[in-house]
């Protein structure tokens, strides 16, 4: 619970730096404090150059903050949420530390550079590097440390939109995509503190302020339902063409990666010297949507410009969310869609706002299919209950259209293409019946925690896996100390008379009666290539699992035989 509420007010603190970043830069690339509301003014900075300065905006930004993702953090280029998806599903929830500083000046350089992403996705992933590197920090278990991270996203959206229930819900479905009693407590704490920090910063009120509405007609469900329909097909539409832009510029593109986000920089400022609106996140252009302010023909020329601008800034290697750009998307669409509602049926279609706000969440759930935060979100934007029975028809169906459509998501596609598949277990049908007792070899000679860290390199190098076991004087098991993070702390000056319990890693406990399916999965997430294997009560070693036991069982499974580990003096 400590950890958690310290997750929360770390995430808060956060957020609030994030978006002082982002109107930093904003103002120092564009002269305004959002240029997507400016038209297609000068920057004060320099008139000399017109309207023309936005072509090189993007250029500006991209030779700073290319260089640094390249160099510092690589997992900061993209939209952010796919790279903690995956540290939660496969990597026990690690994530490095300096994550945070990277993506927190490369996403805030990004978008006051013109790039048309959101703030969303960056500061969930920095919220959850933060919870990560507490988590290092004081050295909690895996499962612990998944929820931490969970904590840091919840947080993140919490307090960038005033939302505490969307972000507990967005990192229950998205992120630790798992419902228990313990983490959703642990995730509410961290998110109401979050919040509190964001609404003394930002001030507590709704985040849009839609127009009355009521439904007096009950035909207009039906337009509703229609819109639910075409919105999830859009919001498939998006993820597809994101992904169509990024192998493009991958296929384009021949020179380094530092450079990549400045070249193509200029093809964004391009698109921007003919549409200023998608200057940044565009949230001034969203509300516009919502009022009705626009034409329908301009209105579906912004969803098409959107989905392609957001889809060009990340593909020439640009760092920002996708989550805001859906919004933007769903709003332009479903004012459109009411525009036209009202055309064609003036006496049953409401206020053209509803449809915009309505749109905005079915195309967010067609594109992440998350139908809970996408209802949550939308209800907390607003404050307006009287739009919660249409928009509860209009997700689910946007979310089951989705579903009909494709199998990932905008998320989840991004990882399959590098092919990983975060809810396949293909592992699991090898090891049935088999635990972790068959296979497990003899433990090696655990290392002393108060033992120097020069005495305890000499012993790793010598060890056959550069993986050891660390107990306390009393015999407590702490951990496990690999040759990797030994060499990594004299590398970074940490003296080697430092005790070996300073860099120890506690990984995710096996005992012998574990499956090898699950005992895989803790080895896959552990740092280094052996797991002890604990007694029943976890606090004696009684063995060892390293990969090759585990490629022997899936080999030979029939052959394994349980061997007599023994334990070897301290």
């Amino acid at each position: 619970m400590v950890l958690a509420l310290v997750v929360g007010c770390g995430a808060g603190l956060g957020a609030i730096a994030f978006r002082w970043l982002i109107q930093t830069c904003t103002r120092l690339l564009a002269g305004h404090a959002d240029y997507s509301a400016a038209g297609h003014a000068a920057n004060p900075h320099v008139p000399w150059l017109g309207r023309w300065f936005v072509v090189l905006a993007p250029v500006l930004a991209g030779l700073v903050y290319g260089p640094l993702v390249q160099r510092f953090a690589r997992e900061a280029r993209g939209h952010g949420v796919p790279e903690v998806m995956y540290a939660v599903a496969r990597r026990g929830g690690r994530i490095a530390p300096q994550v945070a500083v990277v993506k927190s000046l490369a996403s805030a350089l990004c978008i006051g550079g013109g790039g048309s992403v959101g703030r969303e996705g960056p500061i969930v992933q920095i919220g959850s590097a933060l919870g990560s590197t507490l988590g290092g920090l004081v050295k909690v278990a895996e499962d612990r440390m998944r929820v931490l991270v969970a904590c840091g996203a919840a947080g993140g959206i919490a307090a960038t939109f005033n939302a505490p229930l969307a972000g507990v819900f967005f990192a229950m479905e998205l992120i630790l995509r798992d419902f228990t009693a313990e983490a959703f407590g642990m995730v509410v704490l961290a998110s109401v503190t979050s919040s509190i920090i964001g609404r003394a910063a930002f001030g507590n009120h709704p985040f849009l302020s839609p127009p009355a509405f009521a439904v007096t007609h009950l035909p207009e469900y039906l337009l509703f339902a229609l819109l639910g329909v075409l919105a999830g097909a859009v919001g498939v539409g998006f993820s597809r063409i994101l992904y169509w832009v990024e192998d493009a510029c991958d296929w384009a593109w021949r020179g380094p990666e530092w450079a990549r986000p400045a070249v193509g920089g200029l093809l964004l400022g391009l698109l921007l010297l003919f549409l200023p609106e998608m200057y940044g996140v565009g949230y001034p252009v969203l509300g516009k949507a919502i009022d009705g302010r626009y034409a329908i023909g301009f209105l579906l020329v912004l969803v098409v410009a959107k989905a392609f601008a957001t889809s060009l800034t990340i593909g020439i290697g640009g760092s920002g969310g996708v989550f805001a750009p859906s919004l933007f998307i769903g709003a332009a669409f479903g004012a459109a869609y009411g525009a036209i509602a009202h055309h064609l049926a003036p006496g049953v279609a409401g206020p053209v706002g509803a449809y915009g706000l309505i749109g905005m969440g079915a195309v967010f759930a067609g594109a992440a299919r998350a139908p809970i935060t996408a209802v949550v979100i939308l209800f907390e934007l607003t404050g307006e209950y009287t739009i919660i029975l249409p928009l509860m028809a209009a997700i689910v169906l946007a979310t089951g259209v989705s579903r009909t459509l494709t199998g990932d998501t905008v998320y989840t596609l991004k990882l399959r293409r590098r092919g990983i598949d975060i809810d396949d277990k293909p592992t699991a049908a090898a090891f049935t019946g088999l635990r972790v007792r068959a296979v497990m070899e003899s433990l090696p000679g655990p290392l002393d925690g108060s033992l120097r860290l020069s005495d305890a390199a000499v012993a790793l190098a010598r060890s056959v896996h550069g993986t050891l076991p660390v107990l306390a004087d009393d015999g407590t098991y702490l951990g496990t100390a690999t040759a990797r993070a030994v060499a990594e702390a004299l590398a970074d000056g940490l003296h080697d008379e430092t005790a070996v319990r300073a860099i120890t890693h506690l990984p995710k406990p096996v005992d012998a009666e574990t499956d090898l399916s699950t005992a895989l999965d803790a080895l896959v997430a552990a740092e280094g290539s052996g797991l002890p294997v604990l007694d029943d009560s976890h606090h004696e070693l009684v063995g060892w699992i390293t990969h090759q036991s585990v490629l022997t069982a899936m080999h030979t499974p029939a052959q394994a035989t349980p061997p007599q580990p023994q334990m070897p003096a301290v």
